[in-house]
């Protein structure tokens, strides 16, 4: 990184960094260590940063799962934390529920209580982050010409409704949700065919010896000869897209599924297809964006239901195989456009659960107004509100008052800027991660500890890159850009969504946020999923800011500068979200040889007692909303019964083994 790149690449520019916290220190979270940090801020502030300083979407400092929110969680993981606590003040509020985590699942939960019990039911949300909505984060950005642009920092999109259960469908209905509105109004699916914008795959020098950004159209044939891939490589990726042969001839279609159901996708293109190792490299990311891993921890079919190459020719039929994850098979038989994505992601979702609360800080309930009105986050703890949510407070001990089987109450103790506070209820929802539970209660079997424990989020990064125009994509007729060999999994011009007053660009001449991803993946080929995760957690911790920024700066200027772009004058802003425990990790062979029969960690891990419930993506072992809100659904059921007419227990026990079309 020379002094002379780095000006080149605009390092030293005056723009509005998001995130300039060094990367050691957030995955530290050391008091100390957090405060160093925050004297490094350097980027030059401006006045309309400055205001925002009390609204998150806005806000200065690490996103995502920024410095000192984990803090005190990872003091009670390391058993440091009661040997330095404070006085506990008893605040004598009681809730009829407290629920602990202020995600997806959380705010759902507290939506089906108060309509189950009536909604005179006072509710409590403890939060430990700074704003809510868990993954489902929103961002926002004011260009140069006082447009404001809406990104998204975590949870995506709405993926596959028509999969939905009758339990969720109905939930985002009542919060004021018609998903239909996404095919006839919002979501702009030919935005791309009306400028010719198509995807581009760019290889670095790196790994392929020379950078080259290569348009994929039409047959493999047609641009698979101007990749900087060997002779071999080429060859053989033609015939894995074009014309695949039957790898695997003689058996039948039974005998291959369950021989491919204990192969990766990278056993498969070495020893079945035995294709040149290159192209190993090529496709080594190409799996992440579903599981979370590389094609060496995929398996074989979930590739398949990916739409990796190379299985046309070998007569697998359309039905998932059993042994697919839950995402395998989505993939393979999704009857759904990937449409429904509110400008700010998922978050949308959440600011409509917040405002069914009846809370006073999102004063409007329709679909168009929710993207353009702003959380009075001032509002979010009225005690006027028989519903608040509590930021900034992280629960370090929940306990029933006396024996789980008999109490009343459920005593909730949390730390706030310092201090310690104690809350009662008559329920309690554990909506935060399975890793978090065993350290906040003494009330569970070391059966369940362990089950609990076996949820490995997967570590990711979602990067918002504000550029004043988007003339370079137009003028090289790409929208995206898949790479292989480099830092960053993709990068593609944001969803053309335009919501009520909102609208998305129609004029290469106008601003727009880039979104770029990267799921940090261990060095070494190889290792299991859930040692994937762990290694690339690691690795997220060990970046530096100035690292992910130098990797937005010299990704966007490789694959761009033909086109007129400049790094150092067309980034107006950064913002960075870092998800060192992103999503929920799924089951998957050939990893998991319990999956799908069972019995599945998870059934036992989410079990409730007493008057506590557990409900978070964890607990289907399935990162998507409708999880969340599934298992939502249950720990309210597990506490006060179901709703008249409510569909059964049994048509969500986790991640989705017997739904229509998914086997």
């Amino acid at each position: 990184m020379t002094q002379i790149r780095k000006r080149h690449l605009g390092m030293d520019q005056p723009i509005t960094r998001r995130d300039f916290l060094d990367g050691v220190a957030s995955a530290v979270v050391g008091t100390t260590v957090v405060g160093a940090a925050m004297n490094n801020v350097a980027a030059k502030q401006t006045q309309a940063t400055q205001s925002a300083a009390t609204y998150p979407p806005a806000k200065l400092g690490d996103r995502g799962q920024h410095p000192g929110a984990n803090r005190v969680a990872h003091q009670l993981r390391d058993g440091t934390f009661w040997t330095k606590a404070g006085p506990i003040e008893d605040t004598r509020e009681h809730y009829d529920l407290v629920v602990v985590g202020g995600g997806i699942s959380g705010l759902a939960a507290a939506v089906l209580y108060r309509q189950r019990v009536g909604k005179d039911a006072r509710v409590l949300i403890l939060e430990n982050h700074d704003d809510f909505g868990g993954h489902a984060r929103r961002n926002e950005f004011e260009a140069s010409n006082g447009q404001k642009l809406i990104g998204y920092g975590g949870s995506e999109s709405l993926q596959s409704p028509s999969y939905f259960s009758p339990a969720v469908s109905t939930l985002l209905q009542d919060i004021g949700l018609d998903l239909q509105r996404f095919k006839t109004s919002y979501y702009d699916t030919t935005w791309n065919e009306k400028r010719s914008l198509q995807n581009a795959w760019f290889f670095s020098k790196e790994k392929f010896g020379t950078d080259t950004l290569v348009h994929r159209t039409g047959k493999a044939a047609e641009w698979v000869p101007k990749t900087p891939l060997s002779a071999r490589a080429k060859i053989d990726l033609i015939q894995l897209i074009d014309h695949p042969p039957d790898y695997l001839p003689g058996l039948s279609r039974a005998e291959k599924l369950d021989y491919l159901s204990q192969k990766t996708y990278q056993e498969f293109l070495l020893t079945i297809a035995k294709v040149d190792p290159q192209l190993v490299d090529v496709y080594q990311e190409s799996t992440v964006g579903y599981f979370g891993v590389g094609i060496d921890a995929t398996g074989a079919l979930d590739a398949w239901g990916n739409g990796n190459p190379g299985f046309s020719g070998m007569d697998l039929g359309t039905t998932p195989h059993k042994s697919m994850s839950p995402t395998g098979r989505l993939a393979l038989t999704d009857p759904d456009q990937y449409i429904y994505h509110f400008p700010d992601g998922n978050h949308g979702v959440a600011k409509a659960l917040l405002r069914a609360l009846s809370f006073e800080s999102v004063p409007t309930m329709s679909m168009e107004t929710l993207t353009t009105t702003a959380v009075n986050y001032q509002k979010l703890d009225d005690p006027k509100s028989p519903a608040r949510i509590r930021l900034d407070s992280t629960v370090v001990n929940v306990a029933h008052a006396g024996n789980p089987a008999s109490a009343t109450t459920v005593a909730v103790t949390y730390a706030r800027h310092g201090k310690l506070a104690k809350v009662t209820a008559n329920h309690v929802i554990l909506a935060c991660w399975h890793r978090v539970i065993p350290y906040i209660t003494n009330e569970l079997s070391e059966v369940q500890i362990t089950a609990l424990k076996d949820q490995h989020k997967v570590p990711l990064i979602y990067t918002n890159v504000q550029i004043r125009n988007w003339t370079s994509f137009d003028a090289l007729k790409i929208s995206s850009i898949s790479t292989s060999g480099s830092f960053w999994r993709e990068v593609r011009i944001d969803f053309p969504v335009s919501m009520g007053t909102y609208h998305f660009t129609q004029n290469p001449q106008e601003p727009v946020i880039l979104h770029l991803s990267k799921v940090p993946l261990s060095t070494h080929l190889g290792p299991s999923p859930r040692e994937q995760a762990d290694a690339g957690r690691a690795l997220l911790q060990s970046l530096s800011f100035e690292k992910i920024e130098w990797e937005v700066r010299d990704l966007l200027d490789r694959t761009l500068s033909s086109a007129g772009f400049s790094a150092a004058r067309d980034i107006e802003a950064i913002t960075v979200n870092r998800w060192a425990h992103g999503y929920a990790y799924e089951y998957m062979r050939p990893w998991d040889q319990f999956w799908p029969d069972g019995p599945l960690p998870i059934e036992t891990a989410r079990k409730g007692w007493g008057r506590i419930a557990i409900a978070n993506s964890d607990s289907g072992a399935y990162a998507y909303v409708h999880s969340a809100i599934d298992q939502a659904v249950r720990a309210v059921r597990e506490l006060v019964g179901a709703h008249a007419g409510a569909p059964a227990f049994a048509d969500f026990p986790g991640p989705p083994r017997n739904k229509i079309g998914l086997g």
